[in-house]
């Protein structure tokens, strides 16, 4: 879209996202992205567990991208913010939700795209000594995939005593022994380090992302013109096969406007048109 040629953009970030982001949005948009000097994301909340996050992810997320734009006087911004936990729909697995928002002062626009990580090597575990971990650090990507030990419970004063940025077994297994040193109960917490420059697996869906929002800035709405034509919402109700009753399942997604009020309904991109009776509330009560 010619109206971000050459312009430029702050990005948030204090974490490397830059090498995810700058690709999608110079090609796509010809957008130039600038990173505000100094500026503390972690004052947001970190994923170390030192700053816990106010608010939800996007309150966070918008207030970053303000931040940036207040920092170089720029009226175009960018950020996105992560969370990691079960799935959404399969519990037993660990997922992550990556929002990522592009805000327009002049024109009053404020552009989100969503994506679930489904491939995401977020996990942890607890031990006394790096033999108890029978190599869980190798199958999480360590040491290319960062991790973050702490003591499990920690002691008077070693409630701060964290170590993060490890190189090598040697230093994962000193970590280990002095966070278990410092924790009541003689054991440490070991967690994946799900900082964007310490994480590749992440690094790769937040590449994603940024071509997602990209690719919606630079679709304008058939009504106004104005950037960030997209879904708005998946529509539920796809017919059962055999009594045609609505389900729960997904009937279409409703594409919409950030700026004017127009939308339209499409039907399911993979083009399914009815559901299997095990969804269907009169044909499986």
């Amino acid at each position: 879209m010619e109206r971000y040629l050459r312009a430029r953009a702050a990005l948030a970030t204090m974490h490397g996202k830059e090498r995810a982001f700058a690709r999608p949005f110079g090609a796509l948009l010809g957008l130039e992205l600038e990173l505000p000097a100094g500026l503390d994301t972690d004052q947001l909340g970190s994923f170390d567990g030192r700053v816990p996050r106010t608010g939800g992810p996007e309150q966070a997320c918008r207030r970053k991208a303000q931040l940036g734009m207040e920092r170089l006087g720029l009226p175009l911004g960018l950020a996105s913010e992560g969370s990691f936990g079960p799935h959404p729909q399969l519990p037993f697995l660990a997922a992550g939700l990556e929002l990522m928002v592009f805000l327009d002062q002049k024109r009053g626009l404020e552009i989100w795209e969503r994506l679930i990580a489904r491939r995401t090597n977020f996990d942890h575990r607890s031990a006394a000594a790096l033999a108890e971990l029978e190599g869980w650090p190798q199958r999480v990507g360590f040491p290319a995939h960062g991790l973050i030990v702490r003591p499990e419970q920690p002691c008077t004063g070693t409630q701060d005593l964290i170590f993060k940025d490890l190189a090598d077994q040697q230093q994962l297994a000193g970590a280990i022994s002095a966070a278990a040193a410092g924790s009541s109960n003689g054991r440490a917490l070991l967690k994946t380090d799900m900082r964007a420059h310490r994480n590749p697996t992440r690094m790769a869906s937040l590449r994603s992302l940024a071509t997602k929002l990209a690719k919606r800035i630079s679709t304008p709405c058939l009504a106004c013109g104005a950037p960030g034509w997209g879904r708005v919402e998946l529509v539920p109700g796809l017919p059962c096969s055999w009594c045609g009753w609505p389900t729960s399942q997904v009937r279409g997604e409703r594409l919409g406007c950030v700026s004017c009020s127009h939308s339209e309904e499409r039907p399911r991109p993979d083009g399914l048109t009815e559901a299997d009776p095990l969804h269907c509330p009169r044909c499986n009560p």
